[in-house]
């Protein structure tokens, strides 16, 4: 019963043990050079203001949650736009509000100022 496992099993250990040479390989045969600039971040060409442990602005995640909610309604309405002539009236109603919820979220981060970079 077992015997159909054993491709599995030896994939797996094949997989670790390639997996632990590449890593060896790399330490033993890896350049090691301690630069200056090696250890600052890369951001576009312009020399970095501050630590990487400066504190990041709330406003950055607020337009980042934002952004990924209104990609979810895009993902949402996609299918519904290619069958929206089966769903009939149903199907225009419900989207009809899901979409009137979507705006009255996207007026209310409007009104609040979440949308706003300072």
């Amino acid at each position: 019963m077992f015997e159909t496992y054993y491709p599995i099993l030896f994939l797996i250990l094949f997989a670790v043990f390639l997996a632990l040479v590449m890593a060896g390989a790399s330490i033993l045969i890896g350049k090691r050079t301690r630069l200056g600039k090696k250890g600052n971040p890369y951001e576009c060409g312009i020399d970095p203001v501050g630590t990487t442990r400066d504190p990041v602005p709330v406003k950055f995640f607020l337009i980042a949650i934002s952004f990924i909610l209104f990609d979810i309604e895009v993902i949402f309405l996609l299918p519904w736009a290619v069958v929206a002539r089966d769903l009939g009236m149903f199907g225009f109603v419900s989207i009809l509000i899901f979409v009137t919820l979507v705006m009255i979220g996207y007026f209310y981060e409007l009104g609040r100022g979440a949308l706003k970079w300072d």
